[in-house]
């Protein structure tokens, strides 16, 4: 359930939490974020509401200690470092996954506006600085394609240049 909180919502520990089913309406998590005070309207992803479907609903958060009761941040920190060790996920953080949810979102395609929307970034500095590998290659991708399909565009006629000499130089290279 952690897991999944931190993976589909983008949010942080603390607001994690202090999540309950009392915070869903209409297929969506309301959240007020503890950090910002920022007030988010989250859909809730299919396999968050598959994970939420099947969990207990007897207590007012989700996520509860071993007796029951609400995790305080760092307790939470420190059990889920413990829980990610014991399933051999040495490289996660609850943090981590915050990034991983923005990264995730923007190899969907997501602008970083969108992004923001999920995970209540109020700057855009940050959330680039998340999104910047993933971005990278989706645009690098769009570029490509765009040249493999470009005719008649203006640069067209350098890189038939470039390959024109390129065969010269290869027919050199074998007739020595």
């Amino acid at each position: 359930m952690a897991l999944a909180l931190l993976l589909y919502t983008g949010q942080r520990r603390g607001d994690v939490i202090r999540m309950g089913a009392q915070h869903i309406r209409n297929g969506a998590l309301y959240v007020k974020q503890e950090k910002t005070g920022a007030e988010l309207i989250i859909p809730i992803h299919p396999t968050l509401a598959a994970i939420i479907a099947a969990a207990p609903r007897d207590h007012l958060t989700f996520v509860t200690t071993r007796l029951g009761g609400p995790f305080q941040g760092s307790a939470f920190s420190r059990w889920f470092r413990n829980q990610c060790d014991r399933a051999g996920l040495p490289h996660c953080s609850a943090h981590g996954l915050r990034k991983a949810a923005a990264r995730r979102l923007a190899e969907a395609g997501c602008t970083a506006h969108e992004i923001g929307a999920i995970t209540g970034h109020a700057s855009l500095t940050e959330l680039v600085r998340y999104t910047r590998a993933a971005d990278q290659r989706r645009l690098a991708e769009a570029a490509m394609t765009k040249s493999r399909t470009s005719s008649g565009k203006p640069g067209d006629e350098f890189a038939k240049k470039v390959e024109k000499q390129l065969q010269i130089n290869v027919k050199k290279r074998t007739s020595r």
